[in-house]
């Protein structure tokens, strides 16, 4: 037994320390936030508690000695962790009442609203993957899907989402309420607008993955006995679930702590809204105590996933006995990528033939017509002209920031040892705290929520390339081919790699549009473009409040970003590895001939 205890202590010492300095530099980054934003934080305080009353010297200087802040940041940091050690979180800067009762029932609340999420998200993914489960049952050739669809509900913003089903559904329909967190039936329409964009990505990940894993021998040899096809169905679903569970780990903590636009369209007491609030009054035992609570749910829920991935696979995973579930399949419709391109692109012309800054109050919220083909605005400027001017913008960052998320994805995904933990403490921060943050690093600057949605872009990226390497790890070609000789630089370029970067790639092509719209929430809350910028996310949420009377407004931008999405996971359908093509597949084709070992020049 104390041998076991101190090979697991060897073995996973260095972890356990790495994510505890992950944890503290955040830690003290959010406590030193009040100064980083070069503001004082007494007078934030204030203003969060009465915005009326007048900031006079005497009375910060009353709130600095009431909450100690001339003390300085280490001190309060200090202060703060020495009462946790005691189940004491102090009380909140700006209502007074004690912290930990606070944050326990937010994270009831968010915990409650991701299972209904998680079902959604569930039955989301089975819709997606259903063509390719049909076909493999049957032992019919499986393609890789054009994944439009999923690519459409994936691109759909949870903010746009909640509020169209806030108001057809809950207030003109009356089919269920609306507002509120008073129980089961309050919970529908919240998980509903949470778990669509999330089934979408997650079922377009497990759709790649299927196809291999009918295509291997077991599979085949199953079919050929007789087996039914639902039987070999599931079992196919249990082999490929495995290299999606990280980034279902990755997105439950995303539910929690990110759901903040849903939370506050459907007025619910989550932790998202929770440590949102706290961020922007600088209340800083609240918000650090509700980090902490993500950053916990974020390694319960990471090494949960992990620990269920491996018992799926079993001994096949520590024997090297898998299958790669990368390989060559017929490549998805080239048609449709242009048709949508060509779409978005004819748009985006049309828009730039006209001004988008020309304001005319007699035409506020017109009806599409010929002079102005999706409608006017509330202030009467036309809509096509604002997404036509705002493409360039909006695309050329978004498309940059998902370049970086995903070499920085794909390069920490190769080390998952120093990764894993960092995922989870990344995973952890809701994007408006990590665009907080960089705005007192980095100041209000336009490029502000670029950084901050990099800073946190990459983490999903890199939870799919780790699993993904795990599994090919294991494969038995890869053995053979180390056995002939291969040195690790052979096996990475032309064994792992290959098999890595197609998927993970179109994954990250899949994010292009949430990332585009978390630019521009950001944006709107004061930290990167304003208006009149014509930022597609800054035209849904201004247009947002008139989407019953003008739902023109907001329909366009959200098209325009429907659009993306389809054409970057279409054109994503035919990407492969080059080196791939020119290497043997598995081992059974490898000949020691074709394998140079790893001193070859």
């Amino acid at each position: 037994m104390r041998a076991a205890l101190r090979g697991f202590a060897m073995s996973n010492g260095p972890v356990l320390l790495w994510r505890g300095a992950l944890v503290a530099v955040l830690l003290c980054g959010i406590g030193l936030l009040p100064w980083l934003s070069r503001t004082d934080p007494a007078l934030t305080v204030l203003k969060a508690r009465s915005a009326e009353r007048d900031p006079t010297p005497e009375v910060l200087q009353a709130i600095r000695d009431e909450l100690g802040l001339d003390a300085g940041p280490v001190r309060l940091l200090g202060r703060w962790l020495g009462g946790l050690l005691h189940g004491d979180a102090g009380t909140s800067w700006v209502s007074g009442t004690e912290v930990l009762p606070a944050v326990a029932q937010g994270l009831g609340v968010s915990l409650l609203l991701m299972a209904g999420a998680l079902v959604v998200a569930a039955l989301t993914a089975a819709a997606v993957c259903a063509r390719t489960l049909w076909l493999g049952a049957r032992q019919r050739p499986v393609g890789r899907s054009a994944g439009g669809g999923a690519a459409v509900l994936a691109a759909l913003p949870e903010f746009l989402t909640a509020s169209v089903l806030a108001t057809v559904v809950g207030v003109q329909l009356g089919w269920l309420p609306a507002l509120g967190w008073y129980g089961p039936r309050w919970m529908v329409l919240p998980a509903l607008a949470l778990g669509l964009p999330t089934g979408a990505v997650l079922g377009r990940m497990l759709d790649d993955l299927l196809p291999g894993a009918f295509g291997e021998p077991w599979a085949l040899a199953a079919a050929a006995r007789g087996l039914p096809g639902r039987s070999i169905a599931r079992q196919a679903v249990r082999r490929a679930v495995p290299g999606v569970l990280p980034n279902l780990g990755v997105f439950a903590v995303g539910l929690t702590g990110g759901s903040v636009a849903v939370e506050q369209v459907f007025d619910i007491p989550g932790l998202g809204r929770l440590t949102l609030d706290a961020a922007i009054a600088q209340d800083l035992p609240v918000l650090q105590t509700g980090t902490l609570a993500l950053i916990l749910l974020a390694a319960t829920a990471g090494g949960l996933a992990r620990l269920a991935a491996r018992l799926l696979l079993g001994r096949a995973l520590r024997d090297g006995a898998l299958q790669s579930l990368h390989r060559p399949t017929r490549s998805a419709p080239r048609v449709l990528p242009w048709v949508y391109g060509g779409l978005l692109l004819g748009v985006i012309g049309l828009g730039l033939l006209h001004d988008p800054l020309a304001v005319d109050t007699s035409a506020r919220l017109q009806a599409p017509s010929l002079a102005h083909p999706f409608g006017t605005d509330a202030l009467g400027r036309d809509v096509l002209a604002r997404v036509g001017h705002g493409a360039f913008r909006t695309l050329a960052i978004a498309c940059a920031v998902s370049a970086v998320a995903l070499v920085a994805g794909v390069l920490l995904g190769l080390l998952p040892r120093l990764s894993g933990p960092l995922v989870d403490t990344v995973n952890a921060v809701p994007p408006v705290l990590a665009g907080l943050l960089a705005a007192g690093i980095a100041g209000g600057t336009p490029w502000t929520p670029a950084l901050a949605v990099a800073a946190v872009a990459w983490s999903p990226l890199a939870a799919h390339t780790s699993a993904l390497l795990r599994q090919e790890r294991a494969t038995v070609h890869l053995a053979a081919t180390r056995a002939l000789g291969a040195g690790r630089w052979y096996l990475l370029r032309y064994e792992l790699l290959p098999a890595i970067l197609p998927p993970v790639v179109r994954h990250a092509l899949l994010r292009l549009p949430g990332i585009a719209l978390a630019l521009a929430a950001l944006g709107f809350l004061g930290l990167g473009a304003q208006p009149p910028s014509p930022e597609w996310g800054l035209l849904l949420a201004e247009n947002q409040p008139y989407a019953e009377r003008a739902p023109w407004a907001v329909l366009a931008p959200a098209c325009a970003l429907a659009l993306l999405g389809a054409f970057a996971v279409m054109a994503a359908g035919g990407v492969r590895h080059p080196w791939r093509r020119r290497r043997p597949h598995n081992a059974a084709q490898a000949t020691a001939p074709t394998v140079p070992s790893a001193d070859a020049p």
